[in-house]
């Protein structure tokens, strides 16, 4: 089956910026909706970004902590996805996940893990103090 590969962690200090990316390896995903999850030590998975296709256009959904620092894109023809990281901050600091689906999530089923059928290994983003 197709895997997710992402792209674009390291080590950044408070204030400054990072850009990730994801892609599918080893198929093709007919994806509905990508979405970056982050996960730090002790803590749940949470939803950090998500971009959804429908038709010829997209929508897209933020964790509302984030409060704008974060954007995400993406090619859908290419079940690509990119989360540009602004102004990281100490608590930014986890591991980031790229996750897809071939299905069409309402709104409210965004966020939920569960709801993903593909994932990535995930990449270390850290921000020093």
């Amino acid at each position: 089956q197709a895997r997710l590969v992402e792209s674009g962690g390291g080590l950044v200090q408070p204030g400054g910026s990072l850009r990730l990316s994801c892609a599918a390896s080893g198929g093709t995903l007919n994806t509905g909706v990508m979405a970056w999850f982050r996960q730090a030590p002790g803590k749940e998975r949470s939803l950090v970004a998500a971009i959804r296709w429908m038709g010829g256009g997209y929508n897209t959904r933020y964790a509302d902590s984030l409060k704008g620092r974060f954007t995400i894109s993406g090619d859908k023809a290419k079940d690509s996805v990119n989360l540009q990281m602004n102004n990281l901050q100490s608590e930014d600091t986890a591991v980031y996940s790229c996750a897809a689906t071939s299905r069409t999530l309402i709104t409210g089923r965004m966020g939920v893990p569960s709801e993903y059928d593909y994932w990535g290994q995930g990449t270390q983003v850290t921000v020093s103090s």
